[in-house]
């Protein structure tokens, strides 16, 4: 499995970004995907993450500002990210937790990470 993230960036205060994330390669079942960020220092937490059949999940310091979907294919996920403040710093990885074939234990999947940045 190869996951491919876009949309980071440098944005100000109270602004927006889209984060994009599209899994590929071998793909027997998607269990969750999901967004997770590490800002210098600090240990990598869940930002949110959607399941198999839709359900959402999203750390408490992002409720109401994100928003995270999933094309109709299942195997991209987005994070809507409005109103950032500068605690949202950090760089952001796209989390596949699934199997890759039939044989395969269930495990994650990590993408290669992308920079948000929010100053002014």
């Amino acid at each position: 499995v190869q996951l491919q993230a876009s949309g980071g960036g440098l944005v100000q205060p109270g602004g927006s970004l889209r984060l994009s994330c599209t899994a590929s390669g071998r793909i027997y079942t998607i269990n969750a995907m999901g967004w997770y960020r590490q800002a210098p220092g600090k240990q990598r937490e869940l930002v949110a993450s959607i399941t198999r059949d839709g359900s959402t999940n999203y750390t408490d310091s992002v409720k109401g500002r994100f928003t995270i979907s999933r094309g109709s294919a299942k195997t991209t996920v987005y994070l809507q990210m409005n109103s950032l403040e500068p605690e949202d710093t950090a760089a952001y990885y796209c989390n596949f937790y699934g199997k890759s074939t039939l044989f395969t234990k269930i495990d994650d999947y990590w993408g290669q990470g992308t920079q948000v940045t929010v100053s002014s």
